[in-house]
């Protein structure tokens, strides 16, 4: 057993979400498979450009979130709710019980309905006619390069200790939630390899915190004010961590977390 095996204590995943439109609804999972090098299948596979960027659905290359709506700015966004459906392409999105906006993501039609949403929507936000990108393969991710995103639950819970007040662990939209492991703990990961059944992923980055956690997801309030009270209180405004998939597998929640071995790099 390693030095690393023996000072973590034992892991379970507790949450699986994806987002498949940038800034829009999780899609809560009970399994996932992933796949080496990729993301969460189909997690920000679509994002609304706010005003041209020169994006090139043939030739992507990221950009940064500002080239997108999303809820570091636009945290209206939260008021309304989504669900892609994978067979059809089709995302349907809601204003309480009422459909707003209906349209398969993969056809020009489709795209175009979600279009029109965006622009009667957000038209007080928008730097130019909003579109909608599908890159096919590509993510569109806040960092440049495909990973998979880790919220350590006990670190929310100490959150909640310094801004006073209940925090939605989903304000920090990550992919994989877990429990087990003492507040703050994961930042001690990086370069480590976590196991989760026959999946291996390598801790790649520690995640620092935008505006956008300041939005409630159930209210689309912004109604708290968490990366300065990190600052003020931690000296850094993170919270998370990145892995990229080195071994594909499924992963369930309940699956238990092991870090495999040490980082060699």
């Amino acid at each position: 057993m390693t030095a690393a095996m023996s000072q973590t204590p034992p892991a379970r995943i507790t949450g699986l979400y994806r987002y498949p439109v940038k800034g829009l609804t999780p899609e809560p999972l009970q399994s996932v498979p992933l796949q080496v090098g990729q993301t969460l299948p189909a997690d920000r596979r679509y994002a609304l450009e706010n005003g041209p960027t020169g994006f090139d659905p043939e030739a992507p290359v990221w950009k940064p979130k500002t080239a997108y709506l999303m809820l570091m700015r636009n945290e209206r966004l939260a008021g309304f709710k989504t669900v892609f459906d994978d067979a059809t392409s089709i995302l349907t999105i809601r204003r309480g019980d009422q459909i707003v906006a209906r349209g398969d993501l993969e056809t020009a039609d489709g795209r175009a309905a979600i279009e029109r949403f965006a622009a009667a929507e957000f038209a007080d936000e928008l730097r130019g006619p909003p579109k909608l990108l599908s890159g096919g393969g590509y993510s569109f991710t806040d960092l440049a390069r495909k990973v998979v995103s880790i919220i350590n639950l006990a670190s929310v819970a100490d959150i909640e200790k310094l801004v006073g007040a209940s925090v939605h662990p989903l304000r920090f939209r990550a992919n994989i939630y877990v429990t087990g492991w003492p507040a703050w703990h994961e930042a001690a990961l990086l370069g480590e390899v976590l196991r989760i059944g026959a999946v291996r992923l390598k801790v790649v980055k520690t995640t620092t915190r935008c505006a956008a956690v300041n939005v409630d997801p159930d209210t689309a309030a912004r109604d708290l004010d968490i990366p300065p009270a990190l600052m003020r209180h931690r000296g850094n405004n993170e919270c998370g961590i990145y892995a990229e998939v080195i071994e594909a597998g499924d992963i369930a929640i309940g699956d238990a977390i092991a870090v495999e071995q040490p980082s060699l790099l």
